[in-house]
């Protein structure tokens, strides 16, 4: 299957170094064109999403972000060491051993819309994380139709992708996904799954995924595990058998109570589901960039050179562990510490910020400390007033290939989608 990566490419008839960084910082273009988003969002027949756009007045950014062609090159060469990685049985070994057991089963399934977000240095991007339900993705899509140019850097950059180009690749994907467990055609049925999913904040991107799915003649709903059953051998919503789910739960071992039904039905080979337990701990648990960042490790597992020195731009972590506690708290200024488990950045800190309180949580262990990566910076003018936010940037993947290019700007420790002026933003090649 060939998936496009949908980014856009500037190009420029000199080649400066650092050209991204200086638009980042100087350029207060606003590439967001109102009228072609409240077009695009009238495209999908969903009437309730335009209000629900109109609510999240942080989820999309008025300006892009620029990003050298170099970088994205190395993003790239990242993912695919990273997936040899994965391949690897010796790799594969030691990241199931702290993983639960439930994910030790592979039915066959790759995970859709990986993501793997990146801090961008002067020593170039820092893989920062790994996620396996990535969220985004169709929002990011629709955002990519609404750019106008506004400078002489942008104007060949604002093209939309070739109208239906971003849903033939992911309507493709889901298709592989089914397939790869072994079925034949197509799935009669989708659950877009996630607790409490009509609260979520990315409910617009399920009701686009949804609309995407009928499209394509497929019965979808949007549900709570809670409405999930699993009788005589078969995941059931309603009176409905379900053939695939896909997967938003950040419940990775589908473990929580409540989730009964899609666990026992997962582990039965019943239902496809995509993203699952195994899929993120082959790449999502972040006990596993102690091994990615760890050119000891590394060296084992029948990489090449340019794999090898791909994944040595991942910034170096460890456990957090009583042996290594001490250490850790004195040299705390840096390092990020995140929980082996966690999501969202939630539950995330930064050493320098890290009370003594907070610390006696952190080594009793279940965390993971990472040398600091320093985002870098977009200045946005809100309300006439220019303000420097920070960015990261996030390819979505499939197989290892790019689905997506996007950026989200913020202020604060980690992304919120609560900054004014921030929100995802279009990535632009320079």
């Amino acid at each position: 299957m060939t998936i496009a990566l949908h980014l856009v490419l500037i190009p420029m008839t000199n080649d400066l170094k650092g050209r991204d960084a200086v638009l980042n910082s100087r350029c207060f273009c606003i590439t967001l064109d109102q009228e072609k988003l409240d077009a695009a969002i009238r495209t999908s027949a969903m009437p309730d999403l335009s209000r629900l756009l109109i609510e999240r007045t942080s989820l999309f950014a008025s300006s892009p972000v620029f990003l050298a062609k170099a970088d994205m090159d190395a993003m790239l060469d990242v993912v695919l060491a990273i997936e040899a990685a994965a391949a690897s049985p010796q790799y594969q070994r030691a990241v199931l051993a702290w993983a639960p057991p439930i994910a030790s089963g592979d039915f066959g399934p790759l995970g859709v819309f990986m993501g793997y977000d990146f801090h961008l240095g002067d020593d170039g991007p820092r893989l920062i994380e790994v996620n396996t339900n990535a969220g985004g993705a169709f929002l990011n899509a629709v955002l990519a139709q609404a750019q106008r140019a506004c400078c002489r850097e942008a104007q060949e950059a604002v093209s939309p992708p070739v109208d239906g180009e971003f849903e033939d690749a992911v309507w493709g994907m889901f298709l592989a996904e089914w397939r790869r467990q072994g079925r034949a055609g197509q799935p009669r049925t989708i659950a877009i799954v996630d607790d409490r999913p009509q609260e979520q904040y990315l409910l617009p991107e399920f009701l686009l995924a949804q609309g995407l799915f009928e499209r394509h003649g497929v019965q979808a709903w949007i549900a709570d595990p809670g409405e999930l059953s699993f009788t005589d051998g078969e995941l059931w919503r309603g009176g409905e058998v379900v053939d695939l789910v896909y997967n938003r739960l950040v419940d990775f071992s589908l473990a929580a109570a409540g989730h009964e039904p899609l666990q026992a039905a997962y582990q039965a080979g019943a239902v496809v589901l995509t993203p699952n337990p195994h899929n993120h701990a082959l790449y999502a648990d972040k006990r596993n960039l102690v091994l990615l960042s760890d050119p000891g490790a590394v060296g084992d597992w029948g990489l090449t050179p340019a794999q090898r020195q791909s994944l040595s731009s991942i910034p170096r972590t460890v456990p957090v562990t009583p042996e290594t506690a001490d250490q850790l708290w004195a040299d705390r200024k840096r390092y990020f510490f995140k929980p082996d488990g966690g999501h969202g950045g939630k539950a995330v800190y930064r050493g320098d910020k890290t009370t003594r309180g907070v610390w006696e949580l952190i080594r009793k262990g279940g965390y993971i400390a990472q040398d600091l990566a320093q985002p870098s910076t977009r200045s946005i003018a809100v309300d006439g007033e220019i303000q420097s936010m920070k960015l990261d940037v996030r390819l979505y993947t499939y197989a290892g290939t790019a689905l997506l290019a996007a950026a989200r700007i913020y202020q604060g420790q980690t992304t919120n989608f609560r900054t004014p002026g921030g929100g995802f933003a279009p990535v632009f090649v320079v």
